[in-house]
């Protein structure tokens, strides 16, 4: 098995341990981050009734940030921003077998910044 493969094998385990223990309710749904090598996707899903709550991407947006980094820390404050709009207060943070380091924790620290509570 070559390292890539390892690499995304090793990724898959870690987010379906995640995913064992962390789940959205309706008083606190889930926080879903998803980044790819350009663009960064952010849901809140209430796992229980099976709806996403708010949505937001940088697809599209042209005017978000020169690097990862800023354009995760626009998702951040915008993914809180819709929630609050969606009544949402607190949230349960499902990072994708990510690291709490680097793009994440900058999208954790603005969306907290902004009023979201987890």
């Amino acid at each position: 098995m070559d390292n890539l493969a390892k690499k995304l094998r090793n990724k898959d385990l870690r987010k379906r341990r995640i995913r064992s223990v962390v789940s959205g309710t309706t008083e606190r749904p889930r926080l879903c981050v998803s980044i790819s090598n350009r663009h960064i996707t952010a849901q809140i899903i209430d796992d229980t009734k099976h709806i996403t709550l708010a949505y937001v991407t940088t697809v599209g947006s042209k005017a978000v940030g020169d690097n990862m980094t800023q354009r995760a820390e626009w998702i951040g404050a915008q993914i809180a921003k819709k929630g609050t709009a969606a009544k949402v207060k607190t949230v349960v943070f499902d990072r994708g077998g990510h690291l709490y380091h680097g793009r994440i924790k900058a999208l954790a620290d603005k969306a907290r910044e902004q009023g979201l509570e987890f």
